[in-house]
């Protein structure tokens, strides 16, 4: 692949090896074609979104043993550690160097004495043994590249790497096998968290650079361009780690966090190698911040199953909007973040902490929604400026809604039985998660909002679809293993917020990738499925040249309305719609074009474990059009 817009020469030559290493293995395949497996990532220990404490937001860089333990210990006899809390992350700031005579890193011990051995040498067995004995999982922090996030972009260079050029690479690159194993089967640790600071800034024009400061390094990312950006070749790094870590844990007890910060399309691919990514840019203690993480991951409920998990970032609650003067708002980014299965990472200096603050974390009931083993991300059912309405469906049959008042004034709001997928005309019963309190309505209730303030029930009622389940329901068991994406395009629901810029520049702009893709209740690019004029509230909205992958919990009867969708362009191709069932053919329709009324489709998938719905038109496009699966369904 040749990338003109570089100008170093050397960065073609390793951007063409990655990117033909990450393609080779897909090329030749059709990814239409029906592999009657699960695809999304379940390697690692995730069943679940991870839960704990990460020492950036609290501390950058200027983290020390005694802060880690002393944070550590307020979990635990706090009583978080026992309602999920389970792990200690050690962000940036630790290493002091990378040994050339043998490319071990070197701790810095001055930082973390217990690492000192009486060989001179460096390790954090002593720290995560204690972790361990504390009953906790112990978390680390690397690179992508050869160099960390802090050494490029700190303020104050507070333990930042030290040595020669060569001795302050300490990022993954040409390392990762040895700094894996080094980390786990060495170490001890659990979780690692990886940046890629180290493929985005040291062009041979950076100020680094030129000062001699860091080694050029080719620009993968470019995190203002998708065109830009050789997303083959980061995913392949991003795969090198997933391998490695598969190969020094054999258990598979560990977590994989990639932190891309939304770049490189890899809100369309993490679920395919690691257990959580980061799906935005830094959080910051802001609304606004807070509104922009959230929404980088509050349309992609299909991209996040049990083992991949959407990442917004850390919880920024105890800190500036939502500090101890502003418990609502803290609440509100708390509850929003159990609504989207978010991993739970406390990013605040708890030694600090009150009770109001230490309540938030400790809800029971959120962590609950946040923690069920169905693994449902919740569903847009309503969406507008003001006012947010989420649905997730619970294991045990219930659902959790939040209703939400994104804005700074008092506003009222309508919660309907048909936006739970219940039926309007039978009791409806909702527990406030937060009060405790309980109502029960029909057809719809309403309710008042103060400013930025979140409403979170669970709510029981009588499913409109008596004997089974929409997929839209499920989204944790529906995976887009293909969604049709040939050309990544930038979301232009999300701006992204360069915070560190001011108002320098000419602002924010639509950064990043995920347009097009696969949408529960709505089209790929976020209006209502329509086919043939017949609306539909419930279904999945995709592209043609598509294939979901489809987990079955033992119902014996499939049935969608399939259509091309009324917001169609292209129009050139008819679709063909195909069922598949553990890799068999088990029902297709006719050709499928636009404007023409939707075709009922049928499959019986008793004793099917996977199902695959495939949309495919006879020719292969850059730009293909929304088609969808409306209505559809697995009974009994």
């Amino acid at each position: 692949m040749q990338r003109k817009h570089w100008k170093w020469a050397g960065a073609a030559a390793i951007a063409l090896t990655l990117g033909a290493s990450a393609i080779a293995g897909t090329g030749a395949t059709d990814p239409l074609a029906p592999s009657g497996r699960w695809s999304a990532n379940v390697s690692g220990n995730a069943p679940l979104p991870p839960m704990g404490w990460n020492s950036w937001n609290a501390f950058g860089s200027a983290i020390d043993e005694r802060k880690l333990l002393a944070s550590a210990n307020i979990i635990r006899e706090s009583g978080l550690q026992a309602k999920g809390y389970r792990y200690i992350d050690l962000d940036d700031g630790w290493w002091l160097k990378r040994r050339q005579s043998n490319g071990k890193i070197v701790i810095r011990s001055s930082e973390f004495p217990s690492a000192l051995m009486p060989d001179g040498s460096t390790s954090f067995r002593p720290l995560t043994d204690t972790l361990h004995a504390m009953g906790f999982k112990a978390g680390i922090y690397s690179d992508i590249g050869r160099n960390s996030c802090a050494q490029l972009y700190s303020t104050d260079g507070v333990n930042q790497p030290v040595g020669t050029l060569a001795e302050r690479e300490v990022g993954l690159f040409g390392h990762v096998d040895q700094d894996i194993r080094l980390y786990f089967a060495d170490w001890g640790f659990d979780l690692i968290k990886v940046d890629a600071c180290g493929i985005r800034a040291l062009t041979p024009e950076s100020k680094w650079v030129k000062s001699g400061q860091f080694r050029a390094m080719p620009p993968l990312v470019d995190s203002g361009s998708l065109g830009r950006t050789d997303i083959p070749a980061v995913r392949a790094l991003y795969q090198s780690v997933a391998t490695a870590l598969a190969k020094y844990n054999p258990d598979g007890d560990y977590v994989y966090s990639l932190c891309l910060w939304g770049a490189a399309d890899v809100r369309a691919w993490a679920k395919d190698v690691g257990n959580m990514s980061r799906t935005s840019d830094d959080i910051a203690p802001t609304w606004g911040r807070m509104l922009h993480s959230l929404d980088t991951a509050v349309r992609r409920p299909l991209y996040a199953h049990p083992g991949s998990w959407n990442d917004p970032d850390m919880l920024y609650i105890g800190t500036g909007d939502f500090d101890a003067e502003h418990l609502t708002a803290a609440r509100s980014h708390f509850a929003l973040w159990a609504m989207l299965d978010a991993p739970l990472m406390i990013g605040y200096d708890l030694r600090k902490a009150d009770k109001p603050l230490l309540d938030i974390f400790g809800n029971t009931a959120i962590i609950a929604v946040d923690q069920d083993r169905a693994g449902n991300q919740a569903v847009l059912a309503f969406d507008s400026d003001d006012v947010q309405i989420l649905v997730k469906t619970l294991a045990s049959g219930k659902k959790a809604v939040a209703i939400f008042n994104r804005t700074a004034a008092p506003l009222e709001a309508s919660l309907t039985a048909s936006q739970l997928k219940f039926r309007p005309d039978a009791d409806v019963s909702l527990t406030d998660l937060w009060t405790g309190e309980k109502r029960t309505f029909q057809d719809e209730t309403n309710f008042k909002l103060t400013p930025r303030q979140t409403l979170i029930f669970t709510a029981s009622g009588t499913r409109r679809l008596a004997d089974g389940i929409y997929l839209s329901e499920e989204p944790g068991s529906v995976n887009p293993a293909a969604d049709g994406v040939v050309v990544p395009q930038a979301s232009p629901m999300i701006y992204r917020p360069i915070f560190w810029a001011g108002t320098h520049g000419t602002g924010e702009h639509p950064r990043y990738g995920g347009w097009g893709g696969a949408q529960a209740d709505q089209t790929p690019f976020g209006e209502e499925i329509a086919l043939g004029g017949k609306p539909f509230d419930t279904g999945i909205g995709i592209l043609a040249n598509s294939r979901l992958e489809v987990r079955n919990a033992g119902y014996r009867h499939f049935s969608a309305m399939v259509g091309v969708d009324d917001s169609a362009r292209n129009r050139s191709q008819p679709v063909t719609f195909l069922v598949y069932g553990d890799g068999r053919l088990l029902a297709r329709s006719q050709p499928q074009r636009f404007g023409q009324a939707p075709t009922r489709l049928t499959a019986n998938v008793t004793g099917i474990k996977i199902i695959e719905l495939v949309a495919r038109t006879p020719k292969a496009e850059r730009f293909p059009d929304p088609v969808a699966w409306g209505d559809a369904a697995l009974t009994r």
